[in-house]
């Protein structure tokens, strides 16, 4: 038989390092391993002993793409252990400045990242060159939602205004009302890209997939709810640690996670799209509609589609929360502090971010478990990758290679949350 050996030294367009090694023998795949080389990071060892109100900031700093998900996520576990009961007027604010995560984040992947696989081009400097205006479009609504951040946490990375029980102030009304014009524009600007790559030519591909996210009855899920799955999954953020299970394997330095019975799911925008359709605005489920989109899409290369309707509903989401705001006072819940054990579970752009503690009855942590989104998709990605291969054996190598790039990219893989890509070997026997 012919042996064909593709290598990748360098994905682009993703952050960080990893490989997947493909052996193929006839028409089957004999190996496949996604390997994460990327050496592990140690927040969770580096927490311990420290103030538990240090955690937000420690844990900001394990992303700079998503790094509101990890300050919520950190100070909800941290209130529920002090026993904190955020207001309704804080809650809000943090929603806000959330939603300026999403749409910085969503929008650089869409439009700069993920893009240029459907436009046939090697980056954005092509499609700055090809389509002006998208790129122009793109960088207009990322400094929406890094304004958003900066305005309320003080600066677009690692804000350094949020807190455990809220902010150390909170912005003036008039600064928030400043941003209704551009989020109205942004909204509308969402929807349009939207429906601009909703024309891509899209690879038919599709899976049965495990879906897993925040559900909550009330809204669209970014802060709070239970966890829930299409599979009937429905458990309180402390149970996640009983539901799901992290190993170890040789070819990763990443944790895979797993439902209990081994079977991987799916987080991130196609998961709370699939398990939230019904609680997004109208505007959005029409745009979704006019995309092509049903209410559960399973196509996992249609994932840029479902990240601009969630740009769309940021911005709409954002402008609600702006035109109601009401300024926290006091802008903080101060709390002394006691032993006890706290969780808490966000939605991250990538998908549910899982934070446990233990803390000592002088606030001093005992013990921490961050779960992030990327490593729980680790093992969702193997198996794309696997049915990728299998209905893609016609293609020649670099196509094939292609290919795989692009199935890995579908979800937005983030180098500070579980490190990454992408050194790509296929040995055909």
């Amino acid at each position: 038989m012919t042996e064909r050996t593709i290598k990748l030294d360098l994905l682009a367009r993703v952050e960080g390092e990893g490989a997947l090694y493909v052996k193929l023998r006839g028409q089957k795949i004999e190996t496949l391993e996604f390997r994460i080389f990327e050496p592990p990071r140690f927040f969770e060892a580096l927490l311990r002993g420290r103030p538990a109100t240090d955690a937000p900031d420690i844990t900001s700093r394990i992303c700079g793409i998503c790094p509101v998900a990890y300050v919520m996520s950190a100070s909800q576990a941290v209130e529920q252990a002090l026993g904190i009961a955020i207001p309704p007027e804080i809650r809000a604010l943090r929603r806000l400045i959330y939603c300026g995560e999403w749409i910085q984040s969503h929008v650089l992947h869409a439009a700069m990242l993920h893009a240029p696989d459907f436009l046939g081009l090697p980056d954005a400097m092509e499609i700055a060159r090809a389509e002006p205006d998208l790129v122009r479009t793109a960088l207009r609504l990322k400094k929406l939602g890094n304004t958003l951040m900066e305005v309320i946490g003080g600066r677009a990375v690692h804000p350094v205004n949020t807190r455990v029980g809220g902010f150390y102030r909170a912005p003036d009304a008039d600064r928030i009302a400043a941003l209704v014009p551009e989020l109205e524009w942004g909204a509308g600007a969402a929807r349009d890209m939207a429906l601009a790559f909703s024309r891509f030519e899209f690879p038919d591909d599709a899976a049965d997939y495990t879906f897993v996210s925040l559900v909550n009855p009330d809204e669209y899920p970014i802060l709070e709810g239970r966890i829930g799955s299409n599979r009937g999954l429905d458990i309180g953020i402390d149970a996640f640690s009983g539901s799901v299970r992290e190993s170890q394997v040789a070819h990763s330095n990443a944790l895979l996670a797993h439902l209990a019975d081994g079977t991987p799911y799916m987080v991130g925008p196609l998961a709370r799209y699939a398990n939230n359709h019904d609680r997004l605005p109208e505007a959005c489920r029409r745009t979704a509609r006019e995309a092509g989109l049903g209410p559960v899409e399973r196509n996992p290369f249609k994932s840029i589609l479902v990240r601009m309707i969630e740009v769309q509903f940021a911005c709409l989401e954002a402008l609600r929360l702006a035109r109601s705001y009401v300024v926290p006072s006091p802008a903080c819940v101060e709390a002394p502090p006691r032993a006890g054990e706290g969780f808490g579970c966000t939605e991250a752009p990538r998908g549910i971010c899982h934070h446990s503690y233990v803390i000592d009855h002088d606030g001093t942590l005992v013990s921490a478990s961050i779960v992030p989104p990327t490593s729980q998709n680790q093992p969702q990605i193997e198996a794309d990758l696997a049915r990728v291969v299998l209905s893609s054996l016609d293609l020649d190598d670099d196509a094939l290679r292609q290919r795989c790039e692009q199935a890995i990219r579908n979800y937005d893989p983030c180098i500070s949350c579980a490190t990454h890509f992408l050194k790509l070997t296929v040995v055909r026997a």
